[in-house]
């Protein structure tokens, strides 16, 4: 769906690149009461053939909304054959090109009570393999399934990491039938250790074929469970149990309307009887003639119109469905999942109902299509994913809506090549209020801040990460997230604060290597003042092997829905190697306002780390953004690693926020000290802002080994404020 964005009329630099969904829009509030939404339309144009048409301009396309036209303010081409082979570059480089709205968004949907388990197992397989060969690396997918039990269950959200995704494949959501200590994502963007869901995704054989049997086995029983369910349920209420699906569907379309982009749910089922939904449609069978006799003779009362015609209250309730599915921009990709069976499985099975039409049904109504050999899904699909590899962003404004959550119908138009046609979202939804979203809203917009790591500002954020070493192979990396009170607490009228915390890290792949979360309660009552002056400072980490990784961080007001979103690049050196290592600098924050939080004892479990954070046996606490009067004489630490015996020169540069070197700044009085721990230097030194006015820079250290006169550099942002 077209992602949404609020902006205050003085047309200040708030573009935070958000969701699609007004939804997602109601999270920004800013103190400017007069706002210009801008509303971006993904659209898809295709020839006769098929195949993408290239080369369109803004000046081709007219857009209209509730049949007023529009003007176009914004436009972009995204050709993903384009970008994938001029660039050759990485999931993590990738998405930095494509905006969130023309990502294609998968949610392989899995129904467990309108299915076999043995036909759902094998389809697995299938859905396995089209996430694994057939995506785009920009792609991002999702897994969900349905059962009368449960409802619709996202098992993991929409993220590039294409091994959980293929873990979540595998489990379907049942619990796993090992321990191995992993905590529990509230945003499903983890469901396993990385390293063991690699090694499935690898090898597709998970702990080797013993483990893989048990688990094709424990898989095999938890459906089987969910489908005696769905019996029982069919041999009294299949009507009541169709209505069941089509509403429960239809409150997961709604939901996915918080997720930007067109959203292709691929549903694989059996279906249902068809024949409760679109009547007979075997003219010449013995049931339609006998049905058509009693009709010719009058005889009505002999006739079951609703196995004749189908039931219009059923109908009703499919279309509902359907209508919620065009509006939150979904298309159904049905895949009928019951040829998969054999003659044998059926016979020990329940009956094979007839469920082709239905499925058809739902995926013609939503611009989708039916395929009925998921054994080649892969192969079927390629059609679809070549004829949205080109994607034409088009951007309008309106500053007069009333931000209440209305519908808005949308209808574009464009000066096409004959045969072409185009396809777009058939409309959008304004604004709702951060408190009327539900919690599977709420986590699938923190999760979409994660994993398209957008920056958002509604709040101010300073972050701080550094790689110690804990040992040869892996590195204590202590994430310090500093968020100051006053945009905090704007708006929050409630004498009780809750704030999300999320922090994330990715490798280049786009894999999720590990994660924190926490929900961070305080009474503000009496002490709001301090707060606003001060604000949170929270202490999370990550335990992370060598390697280039990206630090996703999301921070949000859980009562107001103030987001801000920040990613920054983190390397982890080979600390074995002999090469000097130079954290960054650690100024020793004197008093302040902040209240402190550290991780909690069940996230920081772990590993049992000793606190990074001392000098000669001291703890301090290290400020992500120093703030200095002129004239200040700022402590810090420098930690460094490998450096040889001797003299250390340390030099320092400050930088303005552009990168320019300036004048001014001082260090002094190095101190080398006593560590007692192999490879590990700690530098105590001075710093005075001499001779820099009141504004934002950048610290620049530099520490020359004196063995070896190899130079390492590190930087810090800091303020310099009048005194």
């Amino acid at each position: 769906m077209s992602p949404v964005r609020r902006i205050p009329r003085s047309l200040l630099p708030l573009l935070l690149l958000a969701s699609a969904s007004a939804a997602q829009i109601a999270e920004q509030t800013f103190e400017d009461t007069s706002q210009v939404v801008a509303v971006e339309v993904p659209v898809n144009v295709v020839d006769r053939d098929g195949q993408p048409v290239r080369g369109l301009t803004a000046d081709d396309f007219e857009l209209y909304d509730a049949g007023t036209r529009q003007k176009v303010t914004g436009f972009e081409v995204v050709d993903l054959k384009v970008q994938q082979s001029s660039t050759g570059q990485a999931p993590l480089d990738l998405e930095e090109i494509v905006q969130p709205p023309a990502r294609r968004h998968f949610l392989f949907l899995f129904d467990l009570s309108f299915s076999t388990p043995t036909a759902t197992l094998k389809a697995r397989l299938a859905a396995r393999e089209f996430l694994l060969s057939a995506l785009h690396p920009t792609d991002l997918a999702a897994v969900a399934t349905y059962s009368v039990e449960h409802g619709p269950q996202l098992v993991a959200t929409f993220t590039p990491d294409r091994s959980q995704l293929a873990r979540a494949i595998d489990t379907l959501g049942m619990k796993r039938t090992y321990k191995d200590g992993f905590r529990q994502d509230p945003l499903k963007l983890m469901l396993e250790a990385p390293i063991s869901a690699q090694l499935d995704i690898a090898t597709n054989a998970g702990r080797g074929p013993d483990f893989k049997a048990q688990e094709e086995q424990a898989a095999m029983e938890y459906i089987q469970a969910i489908s005696n369910v769905a019996e029982r349920d069919e041999r009294t209420f299949e009507r009541s149990r169709i209505t069941t699906f089509t509403k429960a569907l239809g409150g997961m379309a709604r939901t996915l309307n918080s997720v930007p982009g067109r959203k292709h749910v691929v549903l694989f089922s059996e279906g249902f009887d068809s024949k409760l939904l679109m009547g007979r449609t075997d003219v010449g069978s013995a049931e339609a003639q006998a049905d058509d006799l009693n009709a010719f003779r009058g005889r009505l009362w002999m006739n079951d119109n609703d196995q004749r015609y189908g039931n219009t209250g059923l109908q009703g309730d499919v279309n509902r469905m359907l209508d919620e599915f065009k509006r939150a921009d979904c298309v159904i990709q049905a895949v009928d999942i019951g040829g998969l069976r054999t003659t044998a499985e059926a016979a020990g099975g329940r009956a094979r109902t007839s469920g082709q039409e239905g499925l058809f049904y739902m995926a013609n109504e939503t611009g989708g299509e039916l395929f009925k050999d998921t054994n080649n899904l892969g192969r079927q699909l390629q059609s679809m994913l070549e004829r949205t590899s080109v994607t034409y962003l088009l951007t309008f404004e309106r500053s007069d809506l009333k931000l209440d959550g209305s519908y808005h119908k949308l209808r574009v138009k464009a000066k096409l090549p004959p045969g072409a046609r185009l396809s777009h979202r058939t409309g959008y939804y304004e604004p709702r209020p951060f408190q009327e979203l539900d919690p599977l809203e709420k986590n699938l917009l923190a999760s979409g801040g994660i994993v398209n790591a957008s920056p958002r500002r509604d709040l101010d954020l300073n972050l701080l990460v550094a790689p110690f070493r804990s040992s040869e192979k892996m590195a204590y990396v202590p994430v310090i997230i500093e968020v100051p009170g006053r945009k905090l607490l704007d708006g929050h009228a409630s004498e009780r604060l809750n704030v999300e915390f999320y922090g994330y890290v990715s490798d280049r792949r786009g894999s999720m290597i590990d994660y924190f979360s926490e929900v961070v309660s305080m009474d503000i009552g009496r002490g709001r003042a301090g707060l606003q002056e001060g604000g949170i400072k929270y202490y999370g980490h990550f335990d992370l092997p060598p390697g280039d990784y990206r630090v996703r961080v999301l921070v949000r007001n859980a009562d107001t829905g103030r987001t801000v979103v920040t990613m920054t690049p983190v390397q982890v050196p080979v600390y074995s190697e002999a090469d000097p290592v130079l954290l960054p600098p650690f100024f020793m924050e004197e008093q302040r306002s902040w209240v402190l939080v550290r991780e909690s004892s069940e996230v920081a479990g772990r590993q049992s780390v000793v606190y990074p954070f001392t000098v000669n046996g001291e703890p301090y606490v290290p400020s992500a953004r120093p703030i200095l009067e002129s004239g200040d004489q700022a402590r810090l630490c420098l930690v460094a690693y490998n450096l040889a015996p001797g003299d250390v020169a340390v030099n320092v540069q400050v930088t303005g926020t552009d990168g320019k070197a300036l004048p001014g700044g001082t260090i002094a009085r190095v101190e080398r000290t006593a560590t007692g721990i192999s490879g590990v230097d700690k530098l105590l030194a001075t710093f005075e802002p001499t001779g820099l006015a009141a504004g934002d820079y950048v610290l620049q250290v530099g520490v020359t080994d004196p063995a070896t006169g190899l130079k390492q550099l590190s930087s810090l942002p800091f303020q310099v404020v009048p005194r």
